[in-house]
């Protein structure tokens, strides 16, 4: 089997087993779970600065700054996301007030 095969197989195969999981995880986990995830894309920008400063390609250097700019929006949007989220957990009288 050629690697390529290879890579596709294990892509949709993991893109089945994540539609699994988040279909399997309640609502009230869906914020934890969305930290969790911002974390790996942290994780995702450094491999992806990695693997640009190391290749010698100009290809190879074009889709890392590809994937460092789209692991930084998915960062920064799900932190975004997320602080929204926590905001409709906290009582009226804790939130602050636009004239104070």
């Amino acid at each position: 089997m050629s690697p390529f095969m290879v890579g596709v197989t294990v892509f949709v195969l993991a893109a089945f087993v994540g539609l699994e999981v988040i279909s399997k995880v309640p609502p009230t986990l869906h914020t934890p779970l969305m930290s969790g995830a911002n974390a790996i894309s942290g994780i995702t920008i450094i491999g992806a600065i990695t693997a640009a400063g190391l290749s010698d390609g100009t290809t190879a250097q074009v889709l890392g700054f590809v994937a460092v700019v789209t692991a930084t929006i998915n960062v920064v949007g799900g932190f975004l996301v997320t602080d929204r989220m926590l905001e409709m957990f906290k009582s009226r009288s804790d939130r602050k007030r636009p004239s104070e």
